[in-house]
């Protein structure tokens, strides 16, 4: 199947792509457009033209990741065109086709993933305090080194309950229950994202891009 045939059958392509007519107001008003080399303009009319060398350059860039998803660009638009929305569609095929991680944006997507990840599989939580140590992020500057060093009795004023059973923001989490509802989840299809990362023919895969964020996700 073509690049453009896939891209087709994503709803966000369907619904966001009318008939660009190149006149650059949704790269006008994109604030990424400000601070990055990206233009909506250029990445509609691509697409538009089904030019599949070009797509395939797209979907193995940084540039499709540039964009912050504000939906700017839709309340513009003259023809009532998505740029954002074109854009979903590209990382999407990008996901499927493991050339995200010919990125560096795309790879971050995926430390990312796998990061969040296994924080919800371990802790039940995307974050919690004792992950973010002082010395790996020192942006947090010198209150929050004084907040993890007295964590505990911090988050028992503060009534987290933190790593404690029952009622809390903070409370302890079964590990084991957790994973065992997001892989039902999974199969059921409400984290149909993780899922749909790769088509089921290339999951287990050993051969491309994408064999470890494969095997990751399914072992």
């Amino acid at each position: 199947m073509s690049l453009i045939d896939s891209l087709k059958k994503d709803i966000h392509y369907i619904e966001s792509l009318n008939s660009c007519m190149n006149c650059g107001v949704c790269t006008a008003i994109c604030p990424s457009a400000e601070f990055y080399n990206y233009d909506p303009r250029i990445i509609a009319d691509t697409v538009q033209r089904q030019d599949e060398e070009s797509i395939e350059g797209l979907l193995k860039s940084d540039t499709i990741w540039y964009c912050g998803e504000c939906m700017s660009c839709k309340t513009r638009c003259p023809r009532c065109n998505t740029p954002g929305g074109i854009i979903m569609a590209l990382r999407r095929l990008s996901q499927e086709k493991g050339w995200f991680t010919e990125s560096e944006k795309g790879r971050q997507q995926f430390a990312l993933k796998r990061i969040l990840g296994n924080n919800i599989l371990n802790y039940g939580y995307c974050v919690t305090p004792d992950i973010v140590k002082p010395e790996m992020h020192p942006e947090q500057g010198p209150v929050w080194e004084w907040i993890y060093e007295h964590r505990d009795e911090v988050y028992e004023r503060t009534h987290s309950n933190y790593k404690q059973t029952g009622a809390g923001a903070l409370r302890k989490v079964d590990a084991q229950r957790t994973e065992t509802n997001l892989r039902s989840n999974r199969r059921i299809g409400i984290h149909g994202e993780y899922r749909n990362l790769f088509p089921p023919k290339s999951r287990g895969r050993r051969d491309g891009p994408g064999k470890l964020f494969s095997a990751y996700l399914y072992g």
